[in-house]
């Protein structure tokens, strides 16, 4: 089954600081833009950064998985495992990462094993790259 890209419009404080990030750290090529908003194909989907005079929010809630604080709400991309290697390479070889969790396997040995990874963007908004070496993993219950 092929899957329709996803729509998700986030907000930022800095309008091109968000431009230069998501087109510097992801690679994302931008699309349509205005002086307010713009988007870009985010491994595939359409993220569109939404310029927010409100300034950085505050750090989101947190939730206990799997041993680790993961930062709700978050939003991101389930990653082909080779893909996910080459990010995970690319972000650690970035000086400024702002990690929330650091590139690691959850679930270990467990049904839903995953390789994971949280960081933030220069407007807090929390993003989880994740991948599993069995796809059929990804909606598996114990």
């Amino acid at each position: 089954m092929s899957l329709q890209p996803f729509h998700l419009a986030i907000p930022v404080h800095d309008l091109a600081i968000a431009r230069e990030f998501y087109a510097t750290v992801f690679g994302c090529a931008m699309g349509r833009s205005s002086s307010t908003w713009s988007d870009f194909d985010f491994f595939g989907h359409q993220l569109v950064v939404h310029q927010d005079a409100g300034g950085i929010q505050p750090r989101p809630h947190c939730s206990l998985v799997d041993g680790d604080d993961v930062p709700v709400p978050h939003f991101g991309v389930v990653l082909e495992m080779t893909r996910w290697k080459q990010l995970r390479d690319r972000l650690l070889a970035l000086d400024g990462v702002r990690w929330v969790i650091r590139p690691h396997i959850r679930f270990a040995g467990q049904v839903g094993e995953q390789a994971t990874m949280f960081l933030l963007d220069p407007s807090a908004n929390a993003l989880e790259f994740k991948a599993f070496d069995d796809p059929a993993q990804l909606f598996a219950k114990p």
